[in-house]
């Protein structure tokens, strides 16, 4: 049975799907020549009767984010996806920097995630990744007055901090003393996991990330759920029909388990509030659910602090965009470092300068080049792969693409970062140097809309500084304190889905720097593993 429990019910799925169009296709291969359907840019999605561009889209689903950079280059980068008939599934992919100022900025009134992407996501609720117009602006104006508070900001530190001490130390000397493979996407899913679930909820270390590697919890797991499912509602709406069939059951459960735990968080944070004396202005006031249970509703009509619904969904958005990005954004970083251990290098002489005893947010800011870096991950490899919009009204774009509200934008963030006609001849290549002015030695910020990475306009992301801060603390610790080989042989892909993951994870082996057995001036590099082998050069 191809559909082993080792493999995902949602790529079973579209295999049968695959399989059944397949059948279809080639009963209209007869088709009258004058009748043939275009052939935009690539023969694999030519608009079939009926059936639309889907069928050349499902067979290369299993590369869509190459497959769409090839298409979105020679279309000019923009195109037009033409779904199935009467499907609703009519889609405009664009990586156009006009478009995206115009949809994200200049015209912004006029674009919204639409009900669409609400169903979609329903199990989110209405929380800021999900909500619209007044909602969402009620949701931004309060995260963005909690975001920026000093406590908050340093909760969030001494939580990462923490969490490095007690939980990734402990594991990597672990692992690099026994020699031991470890899948480093999944320590870095288990750590945000950890630190996010903690900053969100002020509750106690989760240790998903310890020694024993334990099996994910259920919330974990339902989160994980939630996201495969998410990403075949994207591709097959039709599929969400309340009968629990297929997907739907998963997430149906998933639904349950996410409402569950968190209505558990929310009482007792609710009686920990009650209980203790909250007006001593500690650590523990920090925390998000904290801060939005004592939100002043005066200033937010539409926000109801004691409504556990409100609740439930903001913890949810935050729980899910501080997570999985985050832990996205460093795997590919330590992928693209163990091909360009000079970068290593670089970033090393840069740490030994900056920080020779202190890794405070004010002295992480004098990392440049690792700031760089981690932009210049994120722009081939963003968390996030695409945004999706809609329009209230018909509008033009400035490319002369016609959109109505019926139509779904795709800002596919994954292909932008990779388009020679925004970032020149050498888009393709991992040179953390672009981000750095050679004049002053300081960080070229490039417009939202051509590095898309934290969104832009109105909806650029709020946490950002968080995050790069988080990043930085992340790998500083761990280039300062251990090499790194990935395994050679593994296939290394994106899976498909909202968060931009690798779908067979990263193996690496890890060893402790300058160890009895390891001194740097004894060891030379291997310049024939095409940077295979991190650190020892310093």
């Amino acid at each position: 049975d191809k559909c082993s429990s080792k493999t995902s019910f949602f790529e079973c799925e579209m295999s049968n799907t695959i399989n059944s169009l397949n059948i279809i296709i080639r009963c209209r291969t007869s088709y009258d020549v004058q009748q043939q359907p275009q052939k935009p840019h690539n023969s694999s999605l030519r608009n079939w009767p009926v059936l639309g561009m889907l069928p050349g889209l499902l067979v290369e689903f299993h590369q869509i984010y190459e497959f769409t950079v090839r298409i979105l280059r020679k279309s000019n980068l923009t195109f037009t996806f033409k779904g199935p008939w009467c499907s609703g599934m009519d889609m405009l992919f664009t990586v156009d920097q006009a478009n995206i100022h115009h949809i994200m900025s200049s015209n912004f009134s006029n674009y919204t995630k639409g009900p669409d992407f609400k169903e979609v996501f329903d199990v989110l609720g209405d929380g800021i990744l999900t909500a619209d117009s007044e909602l969402w602006k009620n949701l931004r104006k309060a995260s963005k007055v909690m975001f920026s508070h000093q406590g908050y900001q340093r909760f969030s530190m001494s939580t990462t901090r923490r969490k490095i001490n007690d939980g990734l130390v402990p594991l990597f000397d672990h692992f690099a003393k026994e020699g031991t493979v470890v899948d480093l996407q999944d320590v870095f899913v288990r750590f945000t996991s950890d630190t996010t679930l903690m900053t969100v909820t002020g509750s106690a270390d989760p240790r998903s990330l310890s020694i024993e590697m334990p099996e994910v919890d259920e919330f974990t797991k339902a989160l994980n759920d939630v996201g495969e499912v998410i990403m075949y509602r994207h591709l097959k709406p039709s599929c969400k029909d309340g009968f629990g069939f297929g997907q739907e059951t998963k997430l149906f459960k998933a639904d349950a388990t996410l409402r569950r735990v968190c209505a558990q968080f929310i009482s007792a944070k609710r009686e920990e509030i009650i209980t203790s004396d909250h007006n001593s202005n500690g650590e523990s006031d920090h925390d998000l659910l904290t801060s939005h249970m004592k939100l002043d509703a005066t200033k937010y009509e539409l926000l109801n602090p004691n409504d556990d619904k409100f609740l439930r969904d903001t913890m949810l958005a935050f729980i899910l965009a501080g997570r999985d990005t985050t832990a996205s954004g460093l795997t590919w970083f330590f992928l693209l470092l163990s091909e360009n251990p000079q970068v290593v290098t670089k970033i090393r002489q840069e740490i030994n300068t900056n920080l020779p005893n202190n890794d405070s947010m004010q002295c992480l800011n004098k990392l440049v080049y690792l700031h760089g870096a981690l932009y210049e991950a994120m722009r081939l490899y963003p968390p996030v792969p695409f945004e999706r919009m809609s329009p209230i009204k018909p509008d033009v774009l400035p490319s002369g693409h016609k959109v109505d509200a019926s139509m779904k934008i795709l800002i596919f963030i994954y292909a932008l970062g990779r388009m020679e006609a925004v970032w020149g001849q050498d888009a393709l290549e991992f040179k953390p140097e672009r981000w750095v002015s050679s004049k002053t030695g300081r960080l070229i910020e490039e417009p939202s809309y051509k590095f898309f990475t934290f969104n832009a306009g109105p909806r650029s992301c709020l946490g950002k500084q968080l995050a790069m801060t988080l990043m930085k603390t992340v790998v500083v610790e761990i280039l300062l304190n251990y090499d790194f080989e990935v395994v050679n042989g593994q296939k290394i892909e994106p899976a498909p889905g909202p968060i931009l993951r690798m779908k067979h994870g990263l193996l690496v082996t890890l060893t402790k720097r300058f160890s009895d057995s390891i001194k740097p001036e004894n060891v030379e590099p291997d310049l024939n593993t095409k940077g295979k082998i991190l650190g020892l050069d310093n």
